[in-house]
């Protein structure tokens, strides 16, 4: 999309201009309803350096189930990845309304397309402010996956589209998700996610995707672009529980609002809408209070299947299938009643294994993979480049005595993450 690029505002670090808030309106009572095309001029921040949202590519509508939704198309054309940090703010009526939202790193050179939506606008007619666009510098490779532009790459009368994708890498990619820019004749319609759930994509393998448009702009769809991989993308949640913020997140080809817990703080209730004519899937994060929680989940009030797990950072999921073109009322009780405690900077897998290799109970090579966890995370603050061993090449018994303390709680983490991180500077462990 070249034409996009030359069309942006990409004029400078921080600078203020004038710029066009784009709002694209559909009535709440069907898709054939008149487009109305809202403008106002504001003095808003659309560029960050070289990290921008084209004014053409961001926009707001009313999707099939009359909730107002903001999309658009974050680009990065500096020479390293971005977090980007998205602010959106709705006018409805006097009221107004603001969402951010911290997206998935973005590699450089690449596009990531968002989505935000609005429960609480109410009136017809909401009015789009132009966005406010951050970002945090971050390391990030490219994901290697890539679409294959080929004859299975079809767009359907109906508006979907079915495709291929491969990774062409060297390692398996967990969770992949592919997003693209939805178009109409003249204008972006939609940002849309393939909605079944990928659960591992290996080196070489190639895997099936479809891509839905909400339903009230099916019937406008002309081609799709801009297509994003990712490794992986939640939305967060914030909501009260025992006089204080429970945050947790999901990742869904459905849709979710109104999180609220009960009195005691037991049970969690939602509205769920999946508008897709295909089932996809939901599986949500939580923090574990006690670790011992058993959860249960209905939708109206009715039973359904669900797998519940825990992730090596310690986290609860609850993964289940959501049916086609459906909504209702979701619940999931077995929460403990209070909120969870902080959670550890390193989870404790981390410490249980540090234990083990320090009573020599694992080999070298197995502790590397934990020093890499925490190289891949972040948590030790040093470029990942790989971390590779000679097959004579041990690491000193001496270390051991450091990493014993750590497992027995005889120093912090900070000590031992400043531990690593001066034998990886010295070349002791090498990356």
């Amino acid at each position: 999309m070249n034409a996009i690029n030359q069309l942006s505002f990409s004029t400078g670090v921080g600078l203020r201009i004038f710029s066009v808030g784009y709002n694209i309106i559909k009535s709440k009572k069907g898709k054939s309803s008149i487009i109305i095309l809202l403008t106002m001029l504001s003095t808003t921040q659309l560029v960050f350096a070289e990290v921008f949202i084209p004014p053409h590519e961001y926009l707001g509508y009313f999707d099939s189930n009359g909730i107002y939704t903001v999309v658009g198309n974050v680009k990065n054309e500096n020479n390293f990845a971005v977090i980007p940090i998205i602010t959106v703010s709705v006018i409805d009526d006097s009221t107004i309304l603001t969402k951010t939202i911290e997206h998935v790193p973005l590699s450089s050179g690449k596009e990531i397309p968002f989505k935000i939506k609005f429960p609480d606008v109410l009136s017809n007619t909401p009015v789009l402010m132009a966005p406010n666009l951050t970002f945090e510098k971050t390391m990030k490779d490219a994901i290697p996956i890539e679409i294959m532009y080929d004859e299975t790459l079809v767009k359907h009368r109906d508006g979907h589209i079915t495709g291929r994708i491969q990774n062409i890498g060297n390692e398996t990619i967990y969770f992949p998700k592919i997003y693209a820019v939805v178009h109409g004749y003249e204008i972006v319609l939609d940002i849309t996610q393939n909605i079944e759930f990928i659960e591992k994509i290996e080196p070489g393998e190639i895997k099936e995707f479809s891509m839905y448009p909400d339903p009230s702009i099916t019937d406008d769809v002309f081609y799709y672009s801009c297509f994003a991989p990712v490794d992986t993308t939640v939305i967060p949640v914030t909501t009260k529980k025992n006089d204080g913020d429970f945050d947790f997140r999901y990742d869904s080809g459905a849709w979710y609002s109104a999180a609220q817990f009960n009195e005691e703080g037991t049970i969690l209730t939602m509205r769920g809408y999946n508008s897709y004519p295909i089932e996809t899937y939901a599986n949500f994060e939580f923090p574990p209070i006690s670790g011992k929680e058993k959860f249960n989940v209905t939708l109206n009030d009715e039973p359904i299947k669900f797998i519940q797990s825990m992730d090596e950072s310690g986290f609860w999921h609850i993964a289940f299938i959501v049916e086609p073109t459906s909504q209702g009322n979701l619940k999931i009780a077995g929460f403990e009643k209070g909120l969870p405690p902080d959670m550890p900077k390193i989870p404790q897998w981390i410490k249980t294994n540090s234990g083990w290799w320090s009573t020599e109970q694992i080999s070298d090579s197995e502790f590397l993979e934990v020093v890499e966890f925490l190289l891949e995370k972040e948590i030790i603050s040093v470029p990942l480049k790989g971390i590779t061993s000679e097959s004579n090449w041990k690491l000193p018994s001496w270390i051991k005595i450091t990493v014993g303390w750590w497992s027995e709680n005889k120093i912090s983490d900070d000590d031992f993450l400043n531990a690593l991180e001066n034998l990886i500077k010295r070349k002791i462990i090498v990356i």
